[in-house]
């Protein structure tokens, strides 16, 4: 097995191989931004480390994983128009350095070049590739969908939440991960348990990515602190706080969640209640569920001992983003 950041050096050799700069400039470019501004690169490396772990020819998951990471890219584009986002990843988001139009459009052209990074593929693999991004691509917009929804209830219970965030971000991990398997040819269970186990890291990862929009940093976030507060998203922090806190601070967060204002007094007074109910920490044990609930399902996988604790261990240092 490579390291995780030999997987992901190799993956940007490829991505900056497949992906130019192209006419028509003007929407070619902004893909091109996006693709090159940072992240993670957490899903396409999945995909590969997963068709290694299998004993996969690597080779051949590039394509794969580069679909997975611009049909991801594309996502970001549209919910940062969605939400009116000034920055993604410390750069500006694209709908800002260039206009809402070239988000839009630019977007919906990596929405295909994802569907188009699959045709290397046999017949059978790309089938199956295909249904599983086709798939996943309409839970993330059924996911979107409800975010969106939930800004102007006051009902959303955290069930929905999970099922939300589980469509919205983590059905993509879980593919990505699949995709690796599939083109490893592995048992159709054996591509399950590892969707499962990416899933369920995914519920984790995303309930991080909320605990760090609110107490994390600029610096290490690389997106704006506090935007779900602004945009009134009922993220977990806040739907746990309406279970925990007394009468008074409940009003108090309805209140202030259900109000147009944008501006850092909002955020101040959202955190202080937070503060005040160890909302960080009861945020912390949700993720250490869902954490726990990935590495069950990976001690069912035939894999070996080493590849389990391979993946256990990434597991666990992904979880160990800074606040």
């Amino acid at each position: 097995m490579k390291s995780i950041n030999t997987y992901k050096e190799d993956f940007i050799n490829y991505l900056n191989e497949k992906v130019k700069v192209k006419e028509p400039v003007n929407l070619y470019e902004p893909i091109h931004y996006i693709l090159q501004i940072g992240g993670k690169r957490l899903r396409p490396v999945l995909t590969l480390m997963t068709c290694d772990l299998f004993g996969g020819n690597l080779r051949k998951a590039y394509d794969a994983a580069l679909a997975v990471e611009v049909f991801h890219n594309f996502t970001l584009i549209h919910d940062d128009i969605m939400d009116s986002a000034p920055a993604r990843r410390g750069k500006e988001t694209v709908h800002t350095k260039w206009d809402v139009n070239t988000g839009i459009l630019s977007g919906d052209a990596m929405m295909i070049v994802a569907y188009q990074c699959l045709e290397s593929y046999d017949v059978s693999i790309f089938k199956e590739l295909m249904v599983l991004l086709s798939k996943t691509a309409l839970e993330v917009c059924e996911g979107q969908q409800l975010d969106v929804d939930f800004e102007t209830r006051n009902d959303v219970e955290i069930p929905e939440y999970i099922h939300m965030i589980t469509n919205k971000t983590s059905v993509l991990v879980g593919a990505a991960m699949k995709m690796g398997a599939i083109i490893a040819e592995v048992e159709s269970s054996e591509a399950q348990k590892i969707y499962d186990f990416g899933l369920n890291l995914g519920v984790a990862f995303q309930l991080q990515d909320d605990y760090l929009d609110t107490f994390g940093n600029y610096e290490d976030f690389g997106k704006q602190i506090g935007g779900d507060i602004i945009e009134n998203k009922k993220t977990f922090l806040y739907l746990r706080a309406l279970e925990v806190c007394d009468d008074n601070d409940k009003q108090q967060l309805i209140s202030l969640y259900n109000s147009k204002e944008k501006n850092l007094n909002k955020v101040n007074e959202v955190t202080a209640i937070f503060n005040k109910y160890n909302i960080a920490q009861l945020t912390s044990n949700e993720m250490e569920f869902y954490s726990n609930k990935a590495f069950k399902v990976l001690e069912t996988s035939s894999i070996s001992e080493d590849n389990k604790l391979y993946l256990r261990n990434f597991g666990l240092n992904l979880m160990k983003r800074k606040a």
